[in-house]
């Protein structure tokens, strides 16, 4: 976890061997960004109106997150899962075998 963006002081992102997968604002906790899968963003933006164009990351690979009550905790934590995995999978070999022998 830090606090990388010195305009944003208050967008805490976490991250899988420093590269992040997801992202919210400490102040309010009202939503949060998750890297997607980028062929399944715009059917997910139509069955859920939480999803949203993200503020400040690629709208091809990120989709942000609003906390209205609207999503079932089980396809949130679904949804930061994908977002780890797809982030996770990009590291290099080396990088992943730091990851996964540190489990």
């Amino acid at each position: 976890m830090s606090l990388p963006f010195p305009k944003l002081q208050n967008i805490l992102v976490f991250k899988v061997m420093d590269k992040m997968f997801t992202a919210t604002d400490i102040n309010s906790f009202d939503s949060f960004s998750i890297k997607c899968v980028p062929e399944t963003i715009e059917e997910l933006k139509a069955q859920y109106s939480a999803l949203q164009d993200p503020a400040y990351f690629s709208k091809v690979h990120w989709c942000k997150v609003v906390m209205d009550g609207s999503v079932p905790d089980t396809i949130l934590l679904q949804w930061l899962d994908i977002s780890y995995d797809l982030v996770a999978s990009k590291l290099t070999k080396k990088q992943k075998e730091a990851l996964y022998n540190y489990k």
